[in-house]
């Protein structure tokens, strides 16, 4: 077995990413694998020269939309796109690649949007991808990430009395994923510090809410219970920029 260095970083458009030095942020991180998530791309409109990566892409039907890469050191078995079911499946928000000790998936969860407009499509959507993972599991463990778009606990943003009802942070989401960490995961950034305050990986750009640290913990590692013994670290690197999230981090002995 050897330590897996993951990243998982919501880019909010890679082009302009691109722009704040998302290169030098990817070689400073060295992970074994980086996954994108919100790259809002068509194929064929960027190519990456990331020397040692094999490299995924998902994109949505929607031009300058969602979409989900994965950056690979080690080439998977298989990689599989979407969860199979036509209707969520026209977003590029889901991609699985199949290795010999584990499945890894990066997935990037629909918002609800203002109003709650898409509250009920994303109570479907999260019980279509909570079954998906569940039958892979049954296989092999599971490790996923991504822009899950909830802050799961009170702990986990900084307003909480005042974003209650707010998309990311509603009761139906919010059971939502316990649900899912009941059908056998596990928050690695929560396995590591059960109470820790003031850690976020989202600011919106308004009212200089970075710079206050306003912020939501929306970007998750999750793995397989039976993987807890395998856990070493788990981080959150507010400190690079280039987006309105930070990258987040698993380190796992695989």
């Amino acid at each position: 077995m050897s330590i897996k260095k993951l990243v998982s970083w919501n880019v909010n458009g890679i082009r302009a990413c691109m722009g704040k030095d998302f290169i030098g942020s990817f070689t400073q991180l060295d992970a074994d694998i980086f996954c994108l998530q919100e790259t809002k791309l068509q194929d064929g409109q960027i190519e990456l020269d990331l020397p040692g990566y094999f490299q995924y892409w998902s994109y949505a039907e929607k031009k300058g939309y969602s979409g989900t890469a994965i950056f690979t050191k080690e080439e998977p078995i298989c990689v599989n796109y979407g969860l199979g079911i036509p209707e969520h499946d026209t977003e590029g928000r889901v991609i699985t690649l199949e290795f010999e000790k584990f499945y890894f998936i990066t997935v990037y969860v629909p918002n609800s949007r203002d109003e709650l407009v898409r509250l009920d499509y994303r109570m479907e959507w999260e019980d279509a991808f909570r079954n998906y993972i569940v039958e892979l599991d049954k296989k092999k463990p599971v490790i996923f990430c991504g822009d899950l778009n909830v802050a799961h606990k009170e702990i986990d943003l900084k307003n909480p009395k005042t974003n209650r009802r707010n998309p990311g942070f509603t009761d139906e989401e919010r059971e939502k994923f316990t649900v899912l960490l009941e059908s056998g995961f596990t928050d690695t950034f929560r396995f590591f510090y059960p109470d820790m305050t003031d850690i976020y990986s989202w600011w919106s750009y308004r009212f200089s809410a970075r710079a206050k640290n306003a912020g939501w913990r929306i970007d998750y590692f999750v793995s397989s219970k039976r993987l807890d013994e395998n856990l070493r670290d788990a981080k959150i690197h507010n400190e690079i920029f280039g987006s309105d999230h930070c990258p987040v981090e698993l380190d796992i002995e695989i």
